[in-house]
C-alpha cells in the first residue's frame, strides 16, 4: 500500500484543460496534481490513477501516481492555487487529490511535450508508443495520447518518451467506451514506422490478455472514494467491463491499423490477421457497453 503524501509547497500552475498545478510534496518529489473541482470531471482523477497503474502493470513507462493531501492552510496561504469556472476564478478543493511523479524535477536535462518529426523517430524507447496503444484501446481513451519528452544530459541529442494524462480514459467522467479506429492515438504516425505485426505491442498485448480480475482491483484498490463519488457499482462494472475488454484490444488496434491514418506502413500481413478482428468482435460483444 502507498501511504498518502502531502502538499508542502507550491511551484506553479500549469497548462492543459484539467488546470493541474505543480507542487513539492513531503517525501521531496514534485507532482503534477489534479485537483478534484478541476473544470473537466472529478472523475479523471480516478481514471488517471486507475489507467496509470494499469500501464505500469503492463510495463509501459509512466510516472508514478498516488493520493496527495493538500490542505486549507497550503490554499488559503497561495494565491495561484486557483482554477478558472465558468469565468470565475475559485479557490483548488482541499483534501485527498491526484498527484503524478513530475518527471522534470528528475535530473538537470531538457523535458519537452513535442518533438518535431526528425527528433521523434529517434526517441530511445520510440517502440513504446506502439505498447501505449494496448491501454489506450484497451481503456477507451477518448484523448490523444499525450506524452513528454526528457533528455538526461545537456549534449544528448536523444529523448526518452514517458506517457502522461490518463484522464480521458474510460471516455472522462462518462465510464463508458464509444470506441473509435482514431481515438487515443499519437498525433504523428512517424512513432509507429517500426510496427511490423503483432509481435510489436508485447509484452504489453499479452499481458493485458491474461490479466486477471484481482490484479486490476488491485490497480483500482486505492482510489479514494470521492474520486467517483461513491459510486462502488460504477466502479465494479467499470472493472468487469475492463475484465471482459481484453478480447477486443486485437480488434481495436486492427480498426486503427486500417484507418485512413495508414498508421503501419511496415506491417507484415499474415494469413492470421484477417481472421483476427471477426474472432475479437465475437469475444468482445459484452465489452461494449457497461
Amino acid at each position: 500500500m502507498h501511504t498518502c503524501i502531502s502538499a508542502v509547497e507550491h511551484l506553479r500552475p500549469l497548462r492543459g484543460g484539467a488546470q493541474s498545478h505543480l507542487l513539492r510534496a513531503s517525501d521531496g518529489a514534485c507532482y503534477v496534481t489534479k485537483f478534484q473541482n478541476n473544470p473537466q470531471h472529478i472523475r479523471v482523477l480516478a481514471n488517471e490513477m486507475l489507467a496509470t497503474r494499469l500501464g505500469i502493470t503492463l510495463g509501459l513507462p509512466m510516472p508514478r501516481v498516488q493520493v496527495i493531501e493538500v490542505s486549507d492552510e497550503l490554499i488559503e496561504h497561495t494565491e495561484d492555487l486557483r482554477i478558472q469556472l465558468g469565468g470565475a476564478k475559485v479557490p483548488c478543493r482541499s483534501g485527498k487529490q491526484m498527484g503524478s511523479l513530475y518527471v522534470g524535477c528528475q535530473g538537470h536535462g531538457m523535458t519537452l511535450d513535442y518533438l518535431p518529426h526528425e527528433l521523434l523517430q529517434r526517441v530511445l524507447n520510440v517502440a513504446d508508443f506502439a505498447r501505449i496503444l494496448v491501454l489506450d484501446k484497451w481503456t477507451c481513451n477518448s484523448d490523444g495520447r499525450q506524452a513528454i519528452f526528457c533528455r538526461t544530459t545537456e549534449r544528448s541529442q536523444r529523448y526518452t518518451a514517458t506517457f502522461i494524462d490518463q484522464g480521458y480514459c474510460f471516455n472522462a467522467g462518462d465510464w463508458t467506451f464509444p470506441d473509435s479506429p482514431l481515438r487515443g492515438v499519437y498525433a504523428n504516425n512517424c512513432v509507429y514506422e517500426s510496427v511490423t505485426g503483432w509481435e510489436s505491442f508485447e509484452p504489453a498485448l499479452t499481458r493485458a490478455e491474461e490479466m486477471d480480475a484481482d490484479t486490476m482491483w488491485r490497480c483500482a484498490a486505492e482510489i479514494p472514494e470521492e474520486w467517483y463519488e461513491g459510486d462502488r457499482d460504477g466502479l465494479n462494472r467499470l472493472v468487469e467491463a475492463l475484465h471482459h475488454r481484453r478480447g477486443a484490444i486485437r480488434k481495436l488496434i486492427t480498426e486503427f491499423r486500417r484507418s485512413s491514418r495508414n498508421p503501419f506502413p511496415n506491417w507484415r500481413e499474415s494469413p492470421a490477421d484477417s481472421a483476427m478482428p471477426l474472432a475479437a468482435r465475437d469475444r468482445s460483444l459484452e465489452a461494449q457497453r457497461l
